[in-house]
């Protein structure tokens, strides 16, 4: 696998990992009632989700360019 596409697999695996925590906390506050901070979480677990499936798309192109198109 290419440098450039394993790199790739990396930060999308990092962003997963913040999203889930955030997911985390969002649970933990929406339980205790914090709607307020529970969304927040919220929306910036999404915002981790969208960067990883950007990263994820950038390592197969970067796995296509390396090993070509089959």
């Amino acid at each position: 696998m290419s440098k450039k596409a394993a790199e790739h697999h990396k930060k999308a695996s990092e962003h997963l990992t913040h999203a889930a925590r955030h997911h985390g906390e969002a649970a933990k506050h929406h339980e205790a009632g914090h709607h307020e901070k529970a969304a927040h979480h919220a929306h910036s677990a999404r915002g981790h989700v969208v960067h990883a499936r950007g990263h994820a798309e950038e390592a197969v192109k970067a796995h296509l360019e390396e090993h070509g198109k089959k």
